[in-house]
């Protein structure tokens, strides 16, 4: 099944941004490439069962299975040993890439409280934007009753854009809701 964002893409963000970026050829209008969505669980280390619900709460919401991040190197400070599990990261290509863009432009994002559009400094200098939220209940597929923690997430929408200006209206083709200058 086609997705309702990548046909939009291609029927008719590639023409637009082909006649505001300038370009001749439609390979090369940005695209997105990736999403990746990455949870840091400090308190994972003392307790499996964080673990375990981060990884469903995470495929549930992706409709991918998300890999555990181990540490690198024992830190004393933080009660850390190497190689302990830290975090829950997914990285999301393709059709489910596009699935959940959808739900997080049109679902997730609007049901957040005071929301006032995203900040135009995330981007990275080559066209990529980072978002970080603090809870997962904005997804209609989290239910409330089962949720032991509220424990936020970070997103990183990874496109072939070569500059945040050309990533930027990309994005805001896409409808992603950002805040007014």
């Amino acid at each position: 099944m086609a997705e309702r964002l990548k046909t939009r893409y291609e029927q008719t963000i590639v023409p637009q941004l082909m006649t505001d970026l300038g370009y001749s050829n439609r390979y090369q209008v940005p695209r997105l490439s990736k999403i990746i969505i990455n949870r840091g669980l400090g308190k994972a280390s003392q307790n499996s069962k964080i673990l375990d619900t981060s990884l469903a709460e995470l495929a549930v919401i992706s409709g991918q299975k998300g890999v555990i991040t181990r540490s690198k190197a024992a830190i004393a400070a933080f009660k850390l040993r190497a190689h302990t599990p830290i975090g829950v990261a997914i990285i999301l290509r393709s059709h489910r890439m596009y699935a959940f863009f959808d739900r997080l432009i049109n679902l997730a994002l609007p049901r957040i409280r005071d929301f006032h559009g995203l900040s135009l400094k995330s981007f990275d200098g080559h066209g990529n934007y980072s978002l970080g939220l603090n809870e997962q209940l904005m997804f209609p597929e989290i239910d409330y009753d089962r949720i032991d923690q509220i424990v936020g997430m970070d997103i990183v929408i990874v496109t072939t854009a070569k500059s945040n200006d050309q990533g930027l209206a990309l994005l805001k083709e896409f409808g992603m809701p950002f805040q007014s200058e």
